[in-house]
């Protein structure tokens, strides 16, 4: 990884990141997109990218063989204590790597996570190494989930999140807006790292020019993600349910993918 992302998740934020605000709403969503498109257990899952080992253990304690594989030696290691904290469902493996070089074997996994390499890879040729690796890997017909980051997700956080009013912030939503390269000149970790956010177009156009089959691109958090008091109406069981039936409601309507700050890519190895 380039050393911005490094010096970003070296200092352990992700490992907690799901547990309070919008996190809570992407970890819920993500876990039904994932339960809805996986096949049932039990079942060989690459959990690539997979960080702290947030889905990957979760996985695993459902029935499916999980093997982690993560860039930052932090996250490896976060994931193996998950590993040991639930010892009758266990990681298969966890390892560093990069998701344009996988170690597995072709035709060997039932479904790969990709939900975080597209964003940390800034180059569309890198992206497509990526998505041509998940594909080797996977069983015929078996399925990649990719995450990816929203184009107009800095735009919109700027404006319902306050950081619109930070002139330095001002100038990265242009950038965004502009190419999608997502730069952090600042050392406001709240602005996140060096990334690429997709346009929703982008995501079929990337699968697809690696040989995969798109089936859907659909958003994670809809826009309730936005919500400055999204951490009360978490706690809310009334109104937990409002934001997550809102994200079910609009998740495939194209006007509105980009509203949701992560896009999840559902596709097929043919």
């Amino acid at each position: 990884m380039q050393s911005a992302i490094q010096q970003y998740y070296a200092r352990g934020g992700e490992a907690g990141r799901l547990e309070y605000g919008a996190g809570r709403l992407e970890q819920a969503r993500t876990r039904e997109l994932i339960q809805r498109f996986l096949p049932p257990a039990p079942g060989v899952i690459y959990d690539v990218g997979g960080g702290s080992g947030v889905y990957a253990v979760w996985l695993a304690a459902l029935g499916y063989e999980v093997h982690l594989l993560d860039a930052a030696p932090l996250h490896v290691e976060q994931a193996r204590q998950a590993s040991q904290a639930q010892p009758a469902h266990p990681l298969a493996s966890a390892e560093i790597g990069d998701a344009r070089r996988l170690p597995w074997q072709d035709a060997s996994a039932d479904g790969v996570l990709m939900l975080g390499p597209l964003y940390h890879l800034t180059e569309r040729e890198d992206r497509l190494s990526a998505h041509r690796e998940a594909s080797r890997v996977l069983r015929p017909g078996g399925v990649l989930l990719a995450a990816a980051i929203s184009r107009f997700a800095s735009t919109l956080s700027g404006l319902f999140l306050g950081a619109w009013d930070d002139p330095a912030f001002v100038e990265i939503m242009r950038q965004d807006l502009a190419d999608g390269q997502h730069r952090n000149p600042t050392d406001t970790p709240g602005y996140f790292t060096t990334a690429y956010f997709h346009h929703p177009s982008e995501l079929k156009e990337e699968a697809e020019a690696a040989g995969l089959h798109h089936e859907a691109s659909l958003g994670v958090e809809g826009p309730g993600g936005w919500l400055a008091d999204v951490e009360t109406r978490w706690a809310d069981p009334a109104r937990r349910e409002q934001m997550l039936t809102a994200a079910r409601w609009l998740e495939a309507e194209p006007s509105l993918l980009g509203a949701s700050a992560h896009l999840l890519a559902i596709s097929r190895r043919p």
